[in-house]
């Protein structure tokens, strides 16, 4: 915040129904998952502040893991179901610990972030997330259409499954989380933006895949995001951000204060950060919080509203044309 002769800003937003003190979140990583990093997240001037995804594979890991079954299953007989869900209750129980310890120590909306592969389990732990206390629910749903019997039409058609199972189940908010493999994306967004959800947040990071050619093999590339992939972000946060029935948070690619007030002029509601904060500590926040309230002291901005999606593309714009414009003013200015 601005001390001196400087003059705050009102940077409340709603979103997903709730107020929030400032548009910038914490978004779901690793260092939202302990209730240290989540006070200074706080103290800093989060907004609120997504919690790390809970994955299905991690519980079933546990499982293996402190159980020892890496055996057949038939070796433990009908114990092994009861052992499972001992380990499974035990692992997922640190999630909720934390959800309630956030509850009591912060005064910021605490989102919890589930990313599931099997139908039963997205249901089984958002209901979990919200008996434990979450404000709101992040569905982090990454379907990559990495299989050949994989259809676009299987893909929505599971989206919307599990989104509708879920609405009818909690009273929480609900946003989605997704990526941007879509072959039909305007249409698709606009869609899930119909199915009664709060939210949508653009984009998830997916797993980057590199090859080292010494070793002949396959191995994770750098997980963080490159400033460079803000652009993909706002074109689409700018064409999609008045098309929706819900709110809309952007995220990937978010480097600095400049990143946080394009993405708000191109219409988004919220703007995640993850990557700089492990680039420049939890503590980073406070720094594109008072970069965002400089610049709307510059411009003579008092409020988020007053120019939130002025850059968006209308309703009744034609996202295609509007997009061709900029490309021909861009290649026109070639000698």
């Amino acid at each position: 915040m601005f001390n001196g002769n400087r003059v705050l800003m009102n940077t409340n937003v709603k979103y997903l129904g709730m107020s929030l003190k400032s548009p910038i979140i914490a978004g779901s990583c690793g260092l939202t998952a302990n209730i240290d990093n989540l006070c200074k997240l706080e103290a800093a001037g989060a907004g609120a502040v997504v919690l790390k995804s809970i994955f299905e594979e991690q519980i079933i890991y546990d499982i293996k893991r402190n159980t020892h079954i890496f055996a057949p299953v038939d070796n433990y007989g009908v114990s092994y179901e009861y052992i499972a869900q001992h380990v499974a209750d035990d692992s997922m129980a640190k999630h909720f610990d934390l959800i309630r310890e956030a509850k009591r120590k912060l005064s910021i909306p605490v989102i919890g972030s589930i990313n599931c592969y099997s139908y039963e389990n997205w249901l089984t732990y958002t209901k979990h997330f919200e008996d434990a206390g979450c404000d709101a629910i992040e569905l982090n749903m990454s379907i990559l259409p990495y299989e050949t019997s994989l259809s676009a039409d299987d893909v929505e058609r599971t989206f919307n499954n599990i989104i509708q199972t879920i609405k009818k189940s909690v009273a929480i908010p609900v946003s989605v989380k997704v990526g941007s493999y879509f072959t039909d994306m305007a249409k698709f967004m606009q869609q899930l933006s119909w199915s009664g959800i709060q939210g949508i947040t653009i984009f998830n990071k997916t797993l980057q895949v590199d090859i080292d050619v010494e070793a002949e093999e396959l191995r994770n590339a750098d997980s963080l995001s490159a400033p460079e992939e803000l652009y993909n972000t706002l074109r689409w946060t700018a064409l999609l951000s008045r098309k929706l029935r819900c709110d809309l948070s952007a995220t990937t690619g978010v480097s600095n204060s400049d990143d946080v007030v394009k993405l708000l002029l191109a219409g988004a509601n919220t703007v995640q950060v993850a990557s700089s904060l492990y680039r420049n500590g939890v503590d980073y926040m406070r720094q594109l919080n008072e970069g965002m309230q400089a610049w709307m002291q510059r411009k003579g901005y008092n409020s988020i509203d007053q120019f939130r999606g002025k850059l968006a593309v209308s309703p009744v714009e034609k996202a295609s044309l509007v997009m061709r414009s900029q490309f021909m003013r861009y290649f026109a200015d070639i000698k």
